[in-house]
């Protein structure tokens, strides 16, 4: 069955307590200052079964103005308000307010009812019904049965409960992004129970014995048991009232407007992006930077309206707008939220995220106003391809896009392969979900393209760019998954050549011009000739009479042909008298198990200038390893 949350609105001392007392013979009232002076001023709820056997959970909210907060905080999560409007006083301020409010958080079913009835005679009972209708004219209670009742009689109870069965009928179920989500709006503690959170299960679902995360604390703590309208439950799901027993955790660490979710499922912010509506009933214009009162689930922050694209905006007029808050929250796209004014206080306006986790903006930059308009939309694949985007290389994951896009978890993977399949979006990181788009890898083909052509143009004789030279180009790709994703991609599309620890084009190849050539006939045949004793190549740049410049480029170009062997700075030795060498070592490791420096001088029959960086060599490439004064042969060889 589904979930309804009924929510009562109006102005003080309409009847709103009493009218759920008549119903379900609760009173909501619970704290001494309220049953003292009368009126309601925290949060009250009780719960209705209706005839149909749909199981009603009720919020009945304040209507003083100065506990209009503590209205917000209750709304949030109604189905069906039940707009209390009393027959002797008709519509007064809190009445216009609260219908605001309702008409900003997106209430889309409810009913009005007339209490009070036995106070009044027919005559005036009909002119409040006329100026009701009136006033309902263009809101979504217009359509709305008026329902005379009396609290104090009973008259017209009955005729409420039917009517609320045949409306919570035409409620849908509630849609789920599925990120488990409940608003703190009570805290308490119960002797030898511990500590109590309540509130209405906005999202997902949750178990006895789940661990849970309060933000923006980020506290843990274990579900030791679930109530929902005062039964203990296994699982409480979206849209359900529920209360939550904690295991050792202390009452002062959550507070009303906290959110309890899965670890690490939300993200904390102190700036989000919105579509804001600006109400018409508002005096004067709203300026850039204004503070204002900001309204989200059960939680109150001030912060500064920015406003994007205008210096102010006029009463009745929407606009995106980002809100820098003065503390953090967890919110994701599409949440409803209140505006109210800092001095005086007054509901100015509201509207719904559009994004929970933004990047600080700045004021009138073009692409930013029409970026903001693509994601306040209801086109998914757009926003989603939107998002990817804006994230750049460091690529964005399913879990964020979760809460930026609100879409249940298998809608928004389809929707994922579908843009997949388009190359709009490119996995980069299949362990951890994360996407990239095809825009940014295109940016990163043609950067890489251009830097390494622009290396091959300035070093024609360099086979290619060393690795690390080519990632400190790219420094500003933190993700190194990625970052090697999109560099083994344009390997395998052949854009690029990866060789031991060189990069280059697939189309480089490296040739010598006349003079080079001679050059690299003449350095080949000095090392062929001198075989380990070859000149430290200051003297063979000397002895040829050579640009150093152009005798270097010559060396690296046989170096990477494999031809000659660097053993250490400066000294170079031929490929094949090298090779010799090791063969001559490893044969002799293998018969006698271990060499000493003197056993190598021996094999080598050289001096020490050369003998040591030779053995050096064999240690650093892994055919020998040193222990103590000996080498032996490495396992691997």
């Amino acid at each position: 069955m589904k979930q309804i949350i009924l929510g009562t609105a109006g102005h003080i001392d309409h009847g709103k307590t009493a009218l759920i007392k008549a119903l379900t013979g609760i009173n909501t009232d619970r704290l001494k200052e309220e049953k003292l002076r009368g009126i309601t001023i925290e949060l009250g709820f009780a719960s209705l079964t209706l005839p149909s056997g749909q199981h009603v959970g009720i919020i009945d909210v304040p209507g003083h103005e100065k506990f209009v907060k503590n209205m917000v905080a209750g709304a949030t999560g109604i189905d069906v308000v039940a707009m209390v409007i009393a027959a002797d006083e008709g519509i007064m301020p809190q009445t216009k307010e609260h219908m605001e409010i309702c008409t900003l958080l997106n209430i889309k079913h409810g009913i009005i009812v007339l209490s009070k009835t036995d106070l009044v005679d027919e005559e005036w009972l009909e002119l409040v019904l006329e100026d009701i209708r009136d006033y309902m004219k263009g809101t979504f209670l217009e359509n709305a049965n008026i329902l005379p009742v009396s609290a104090t009689s009973g008259e017209g109870i009955s005729q409420l409960i039917t009517a609320l069965d045949d409306i919570c009928a035409l409620v849908p179920k509630r849609q789920s992004s599925g990120i488990f989500r409940l608003p703190v709006d009570r805290v308490f503690s119960i002797k030898g129970f511990g500590t109590v959170i309540t509130g209405t299960l906005i999202s997902g679902k949750i178990r006895t014995g789940d661990t849970i995360m309060i933000y923006p604390s980020g506290i843990k703590s274990k579900i030791r048991g679930i109530q929902v309208h005062n039964k203990a439950v296994d699982i409480a799901e979206t849209g359900m009232r529920t209360a939550i027993n904690f295991q050792g955790l202390d009452k002062a660490s959550v507070n009303r407007g906290d959110v309890l979710a899965n670890s690490d499922s939300l993200i904390s912010i102190y700036m989000i992006d919105v579509f804001l509506q600006f109400l018409s009933t508002n005096p004067k214009p709203i300026k850039n930077r204004t503070v204002i009162r900001f309204h989200s689930g059960t939680s109150e922050i001030f912060g500064n309206l920015i406003l994007l694209d205008r210096e102010e905006l006029l009463p009745g007029e929407s606009t995106s707008a980002q809100l820098r808050l003065e503390s953090n929250l967890v919110v994701v796209k599409d949440d409803r939220f209140i505006l109210r004014s800092y001095s005086p206080i007054r509901t100015i306006g509201g509207g719904y995220i559009i994004n929970p986790i933004p990047g600080k903006h700045k004021r009138f930059k073009k692409e930013i106003i029409e970026g903001l308009k693509i994601i306040s939309g209801d086109k998914h694949d757009q926003i989603i391809s939107y998002q990817v985007k804006q994230s750049l290389f460091e690529g964005i994951s399913f879990s964020k896009l979760l809460i930026m896009t609100n879409i249940a978890e298998k809608q928004l993977n389809n929707i994922l392969q579908g843009l997949m399949s388009k190359k709009t979006v490119i996995q980069a990181d299949k362990e951890n979900r994360i996407y990239i788009h095809d825009d940014t890898y295109n940016d990163f083909k043609q950067q890489t393209i251009d830097f390494i052509e622009n290396f091959h143009n300035k070093h024609p004789l360099k086979t290619g760019i060393y690795k690390e030279e080519f990632r400190s180009r790219f420094s500003h790709i933190q993700n190194l998954k990625i970052f090697n994703f999109m560099l083994n991609n344009l390997t395998k599309g052949n854009e690029i050549i990866q060789e031991d620890d060189l990069i280059r084009l697939s189309t480089h190849t490296v040739s010598l011009a006349l003079d080079q050539a001679g050059i690299s006939k003449k350095m080949l045949e000095i090392y062929s000739n001198t075989k380990l004793t070859p000149p430290y190549f200051k003297e063979l740049v000397k002895t040829l009479e050579i640009d150093h410049n152009q005798a270097k480029d010559v060396l690296i170009l046989l170096i990477g042909q494999k031809k000659i062997v660097k053993i250490k700075e400066n000294l170079f030795f031929h490929k094949n008298a090298v090779d010799k060498l090791k063969n001559e070592l490893v044969d002799f490791l293998l018969s006698n198990g271990e060499i000493t420096t003197p056993q190598f001088k021996n094999i080598a029959k050289v001096s020490r200038k050369y003998l040591i960086p030779l053995i050096e060599y064999f240690d650093a490439t892994n055919i020998t390893i040193r222990v103590g004064d000996i080498r032996k042969l490495r396992n691997k060889v």
